[in-house]
């Protein structure tokens, strides 16, 4: 090979190994090995996003046709919703009448003190009559054994254990009596008795009425109803 033609095939590679990098710089441009990070966005900066970045709002899910009736309550609850709330909160302008209504006064005291009058005092018994006596003892049965008591000023024949209950105790033998005899016994009876009850209850106590028998109760509750009688079966 002469020298001509190696400075032609030179001259040609070079002319070829240029044409390549011009090439080459205009298809692939030049890349880096990094990329640039942006920073995240402060909050309170920059447009309004709606919800957060990159989250996806859900549809609402669409609402049933039927519709449920709640019965109707006073108490709170899922049924009550806020009409319970609403109604403890305190009115703005409340009426008197209303808040009068409202307020709850504190209860009374409870006084256990009775009148010095109404204190039983036991006393002997008025009567020389033993079975009476027996009879006011034993069946009620009476606080005093032996005795009767004086309340508001009234001599009763018993006061009963564990209650306060005055008694007062009859043993008349109704059944004997005429008829006439019978009326004016239970005329005198009812009035004693009508009294000793309106003093007993005076001063706080009950009042029973003890008869030896049934046609004794039943003629004294004819005359009077209001009358609590008891048949004692106490015999004279």
């Amino acid at each position: 090979m002469n020298f001509q033609t190696c400075s032609a095939l030179r001259h040609a590679v070079a002319v070829a190994v240029f044409v390549a990098g011009c090439a080459t710089s205009q298809e692939a441009p030049e890349t880096y090995a990094w990329a640039p990070v942006r920073p995240p966005p402060v909050p309170g900066t920059g447009l309004p996003t709606p919800g957060q970045p990159g989250r996806v709002r859900p549809q609402p899910l669409p609402r049933s046709p039927h519709k449920r009736v709640l019965p109707p309550t006073r108490e709170p609850g899922l049924w009550a919703g806020d009409a319970p709330r609403a109604s403890q909160e305190p009115e703005a302008n409340p009426t008197p009448e209303r808040s009068r209504a409202n307020r709850r006064d504190p209860p009374a005291p409870v006084t256990a003190e009775r009148r010095p009058e109404c204190e039983p005092i036991p006393v002997p018994h008025a009567g020389e009559d033993d079975s009476h006596n027996e009879c006011a003892d034993r069946f009620p049965p009476n606080r005093y054994p032996g005795m009767d008591v004086l309340v508001g000023g009234k001599r009763f024949d018993a006061l009963q254990v564990g209650v306060h209950v005055l008694w007062e105790i009859k043993t008349h033998r109704f059944e004997t009596y005429s008829g006439f005899l019978r009326g004016q016994v239970i005329r005198d009876q009812v009035v004693e008795l009508v009294e000793a009850r309106n003093i007993a209850a005076a001063c706080g106590y009950g009042f029973v009425v003890g008869v030896s028998t049934q046609a004794h109760k039943d003629a004294l509750e004819a005359a009077e109803p209001a009358l609590t009688i008891v048949v004692t079966g106490c015999k004279r």
